[in-house]
């Protein structure tokens, strides 16, 4: 079958259903075809770790570093769930964790952490106060504190400011 970039346009004009019909029988879900490779996560793998982390934390109600940290060692999946919910690059959590709580943590060191949870999803993390375990705790602790914090206030005139203190919200005249 020929599209209709092979032919010309008149070719085109007269054949009209029939490049439809090629062009509509060559689209292909680009998901079938994405490459699955080891670090490939499966929706049942991450569900649960999101069902973790829900459980964890009383349906997200209460997340919180005493509440995530538990689940994330013991369900490593949901350090990803967690990472997701945030919307960042494991490097962007690394940057935003790394100020906020004055741990150094490395884009390399995020990276591989968050590839070997992906490779061995349900394999719990030891918590033996090592650097990894220091990290992921810093992790953690600046996911909470920007999930409570929730989003800026962002002014009619397009200027931001913080507009939680707690669970209330303030309003701030710009």
């Amino acid at each position: 079958m020929k599209f209709a970039f092979e032919d010309n346009f008149a070719g085109v004009q007269a054949n009209l259903d029939v490049y439809i019909d090629a062009v509509f029988a060559s689209l292909d879900s680009e998901f079938l075809v994405m490459p699955r490779g080891v670090g490939f996560v499966e929706y049942a793998t991450f569900a649960r770790g999101y069902e973790a982390l829900k459980q964890a934390t009383n349906n997200f109600r209460a997340v919180t570093p005493a509440t995530v940290i538990p689940a994330v060692f013991e369900i490593p999946m949901a350090c990803i769930v967690l990472r997701c919910m945030l919307g960042f690059t494991p490097p962007e959590w690394a940057y935003y964790a790394t100020q906020k709580t004055a741990v150094e943590i490395p884009q390399n060191a995020v990276r591989t952490l968050d590839r070997q949870i992906r490779i061995q999803p349900e394999t719990p993390i030891a918590q033996d106060g090592g650097v990894t375990a220091q990290r992921i705790n810093a992790l953690i602790v600046a996911a909470c504190q920007i999930l409570n914090e929730g989003s800026p206030f962002v002014a009619p005139n397009g200027r931001t400011t913080s507009c939680y203190s707690g669970r209330s919200v303030c309003y701030v005249a710009l």
